[in-house]
């Protein structure tokens, strides 16, 4: 089974932190993954469309951000990224099934790394 999924929240998708699946706001699944694929490309191409920068890997992994968009971390005591991602997973993970894709391994600027602290002493 493969998952389109879009997540907001304070990290990058392809952390995979413990709690990643607090910040899904959509998913779709499919059992093929080219459909799965085709859905992917598209939610790609209008994330491309309305965010200032974006980063996206070639194991169908992205994330968008505008840089002004941050939200406070009372943990943390600074203010950290909010990131709009996008992930094709096979059975919740990684696709390993299929060979990468270099051609969606993109990026408009380096994801700003600022990680709350809260979450790297968990892993």
């Amino acid at each position: 089974m493969y998952q389109v999924v879009k997540l907001v929240g304070d990290t990058e998708p392809w952390w995979f932190f413990e709690d990643w699946k607090k910040d899904i706001i959509t998913l779709e699944e499919f059992d093929n993954f080219y459909e799965a694929l085709k859905i992917y490309k598209k939610n790609i191409e209008q994330a491309v469309d309305s965010y200032e920068m974006y980063q996206s890997r070639s194991d169908f992994l992205a994330t968008f951000w505008n840089t002004q968009e941050q939200i406070w971390c009372e943990e943390c005591g600074d203010y950290l990224q909010q990131y709009h991602s996008l992930t094709l997973l096979e059975d919740w993970h990684p696709v390993t099934s299929y060979e990468k894709r270099n051609a969606y391994s993109k990026k408009t600027g380096c994801v700003p790394f600022k990680v709350c602290s809260r979450k790297l002493k968990n892993e």
